[in-house]
């Protein structure tokens, strides 16, 4: 159970330290005394969300501390140790707000993340707040209701992996459909691409080539008419060049004996004239070798011009579209390989749709049996919150395919009263009503392994009188298994607390504080007194104090 609060500079709180019993402890106090700050301050030890504003003001920072103590076997200790936490049979929990927005969180002594707080003892402690009882007015609630009740939450929560997971191929298999018929028309596109460039028989360099060969093709005659004239000139005509060097040469040779100069000059000639023949058989084996094929010139141009266009369409230069090619085949193979993968994807959609009704079934035939003993037991408590003869049943209606949450939906049903149809719980019930049936759903839930304390943030409203009574004692009742905190405005489910705190807000210069005071005995019966009065507190208001708790001192019987 909670043994002690400790609130520093919370809200309206300056500073505050309660110590709490086992049993049913009540807080009462005028509206906005500060009772429920006091939930707020157990519900950010828990893991709640942190909000700057509720530092008070002229504060720099805002602590909250409580003190819990361990049962033996309780499976914290567990958790502690496997978060290398130290382990007593005490929990200390401290958690410290700051403006500057570094807020920190300490677990027996030890800094750990805020994030890890919700984690480990967000199961200590169930705060059911003033509004809760509205939640019975959303049918989307009412199942996971039934599931708490029937233990049913892990395997709903196998469930829902297993439905995530399932719409998660379903998405993946839409998106590949998708993707596959776009697919299709770029296979389409790409299939054209690719053989229009294998026809193209495309090869490295050959534009280049094909370019040179159609210069020379474009001055073919000329250059046929210049080598061929050339190497006659030269060397095979009479007369030729190299004949008259030639010439020239031996009469010089012959005249070396009178004036060697001449012989020199000879010899110059000789090796011009080796130069001049092998420039004339040079032109003679040009001129052979310049063979044009008819029509040559216009298949030239012809295969020029569809690379051109090839190139304008896919890419500037040749060895790049040589590279867009393999590139094409390369994606075109990849492409044509998904209508494999589709089947892959469908193979186990429908593998993860079958796992995912048999889980369904399972989860709906415990659900039906649940659903009957779920209204069995509220009915009964019911019947002890001045409803006796109310009428309770949660109704499942199959979905035409598997939900989030199952195969089915589940909806609340009540008929207050004999002879009535029994209506929609958020249509029909008052808020009366709806306190009692939250207070006898949360009777009927079984309590967890964890859990040592509860908390109700005025869940009563709407309700007095005998049904009132009945709701004190009920809480009272619960008290007896498991430490109960109570804030409420009823002077009858206040008469029936083991402790009685009040909550009250005093004002000294221009600052207001909250105190609380545990009452007794005379204390008590004032405080009782002024819920039943009201500002005019008389003699009649007190002995009726006195006689509400005179009543709820009966033994408890379960």
């Amino acid at each position: 159970m909670m043994t002690d609060l400790i609130i520093k500079n919370f809200a309206i709180i300056e500073q505050l330290h309660v110590t709490f019993e086992s049993g049913f402890t009540v807080l009462t106090g005028e509206t906005g005394a500060g009772k429920s700050i006091i939930i707020d301050a157990v519900n950010l030890l828990l893991g709640g969300r942190a909000r700057g504003e509720v530092i008070r003001t002229d504060a720099e920072s805002a602590e909250v501390e409580a003190v819990f103590s361990l049962p033996p076997q309780a499976p914290l200790r567990q958790r502690l140790r496997a978060a290398e936490l130290p382990v007593d049979d005490e929990l200390v929990v401290r958690r410290t707000l700051s403006r500057s927005g570094k807020n920190r969180a300490f677990v027996n002594g030890t800094l750990v993340p805020v994030g890890q707080l919700r984690e480990l003892i967000g199961d200590l402690v169930n705060i059911y707040g003033q509004h809760e009882h509205q939640s019975l007015q959303r049918p989307e609630m009412h199942l996971t209701l039934l599931d708490e009740f029937a233990g049913l939450v892990p395997e709903l929560t196998a469930y829902q992996l297993i439905y995530k997971d399932y719409c998660h191929l379903q998405n993946d298999l839409a998106r590949f459909e998708a993707a596959l018929r776009e697919r299709r028309q770029r296979i389409d596109y790409l299939s054209f691409v690719q053989q229009e460039l294998v026809d193209a028989r495309l090869q490295p360099a050959e534009d280049v080539e094909l370019d040179q060969e159609r210069r020379l093709l474009q001055y073919a005659e000329k250059l046929t008419l210049t080598s061929s004239g050339g190497y006659a000139t030269l060397y095979a005509n009479e007369q030729s060049v190299c004949e008259q060097v030639g010439t020239i040469a031996a009469q010089l040779d012959g005249l070396r004996a009178i004036d060697p100069l001449l012989g020199g000059l000879s010899e110059r000639l000789r090796e011009s004239l080796y130069n001049l023949e092998d420039v004339a058989l040079q032109l003679r084996d040009y001129g052979e070798k310049l063979e044009f094929e008819p029509h040559r010139q216009e298949q030239v141009e012809e295969r020029l011009a569809l690379l051109e266009r090839l190139k304008r369409k896919y890419a500037p230069t040749l060895d790049e579209l040589i590279a867009f090619e393999q590139r094409t085949r390369q994606e075109l193979d990849e492409l044509t390989a998904g209508e494999s993968r589709r089947e892959d994807l469908q193979r186990h959609c429908d593998e993860q749709q079958r796992a995912l009704i048999v889980a369904a079934n399972t989860l709906s035939i415990k659900r039906q049996q649940a659903a009957q003993q779920l209204a069995a037991a509220v009915e009964l408590q019911l019947a002890e919150l001045t409803m006796p003869q109310a009428r309770f049943e949660l109704r499942l209606t199959r979905l035409e395919q598997p939900g989030p949450d199952g195969l089915e939906r589940g909806e609340f049903y009540l008929a207050a009263n004999p002879g009535e149809q029994a209506q929609p719980l958020s249509k029909i019930a008052s808020g009366g009503e709806l306190s009692r049936i939250m207070l006898a759903l949360r009777r009927c839930a079984p309590v967890g392994d964890d859990l040592i304390s509860l908390i109700f943030d005025e869940v009563d409203a709407g309700i007095g009188g005998e049904a009132a009574t009945a709701v004190g004692e009920k809480i009272r009742r619960t008290g007896r298994d498991i430490q109960v905190l109570c804030v409420t405005h009823l002077p009858q489910v206040a008469s029936f607390a083991d402790h009685h705190y009040r909550v009250s807000k005093t004002t000294a210069g221009d600052r207001t504080t909250t105190l609380v005071e545990c009452l007794r005995n005379a204390e008590r019966e004032r405080e009782i007194a002024r819920m039943l009065g009201g500002s005019h507190v008389g003699e009649q208001a007190h002995i009726h104090a006195r006689e509400l708790i005179g009543l709820s001192q009966r033994p408890v019987i379960n």
